[in-house]
């Protein structure tokens, strides 16, 4: 079938009945996200909100490795160098923010089905969801503070919230990942199954949404995400603004530099 958005590094794909798959599609990046990627994530959860052909959404990795490993570290130390961050970084404020924003203002019900690993914002991006399929190998988890960085662009919202304020901020402080068995124990992901199973498993249920009565499914979903949407409102923008200002640490500088000589990164020396 043809793509529906024609975006370059997302693949969409409209199923009977009313079943949208979007598929990240950098797989020889396990997914990664670079800058220009990133632009495209806003403008299409608004195509997709505007889609009234559209009933539910699946949203998964392209590969068999990788969900969405967050950002791409292949263009840091030029950022670094002074070649992509500018002054204050503000983009975060822009950027970033819209794409929390737009992914919440999809009315339809989405799925992600974590074919792989999912970090930082491929993590985020999994959670936001609002039902969660993982894969039994696969790991989950918010390690941005192993970069010397706030998880600012959703993470400070969502893992305080779904596992519980202390056990939260552990992950948070640590940047530990979850195996699947351990995101289903915390209640942080619905289902796991064999990988093999995740893909049919995941249409089964979509299917079954989709077939529901629409209106009803949708109101529920904006009645149930109200304080989501309210901690986004009163976290998301501090979040980003301490992530900026953490760029430009000692810490975040020797992340990267520890990052790109293969070593574990020393910091506060």
């Amino acid at each position: 079938m043809s793509d529906r958005y024609a975006f370059q590094f997302f693949r969409t794909e409209l199923r009977p009945p009313g079943v949208l798959w979007v598929t990240f599609d950098r797989p020889e990046r396990r997914n990664a996200i670079t800058p220009e990627m990133h632009d495209e994530i806003a403008p299409l959860f608004a195509r997709i909100a505007a889609d009234r052909e559209v009933r539910v959404v699946v949203l998964t990795g392209a590969g068999d490795k990788a969900f969405c490993v967050g950002a791409d570290f292949s263009g840091m130390q030029a950022n670094l160098d002074g070649a992509g961050y500018a002054d204050g970084h503000p983009e975060l404020l822009h950027g970033s923010a819209a794409v929390v924003r737009g992914q919440l203002g999809v009315p339809q019900p989405m799925i992600a089905v974590v074919n792989g690993d999912a970090l930082g914002l491929g993590a985020t991006m999994a959670l936001f969801c609002d039902i969660t399929l993982m894969a039994d190998g696969a790991r989950i988890g918010d390690p941005h503070v192993k970069a010397g960085l706030v998880a600012g662009d959703g993470g400070t919202v969502l893992w305080p919230l779904l596992l519980g304020l202390n056990r939260g901020k552990e992950y948070l402080f640590t940047g530990d990942l979850l195996s699947s068995e351990e995101a289903l124990t915390f209640g942080l992901v619905n289902h796991v199954y064999p990988a093999p199973e995740l893909t049919a498993e995941a249409t089964k249920l979509a299917e079954r949404i989709a077939a529901g009565p629409a209106v009803a499914i949708q109101f529920n979903k904006r009645l149930a995400n109200a304080e989501l949407v309210d901690r986004v409102n009163r976290v998301l923008d501090a979040s980003l603004a301490m992530e900026a200002l953490t760029f430009a640490t000692a810490d975040h500088r020797e992340a990267v530099r520890a990052f790109l000589d293969k070593r574990p990164p020393s910091f506060g020396a």
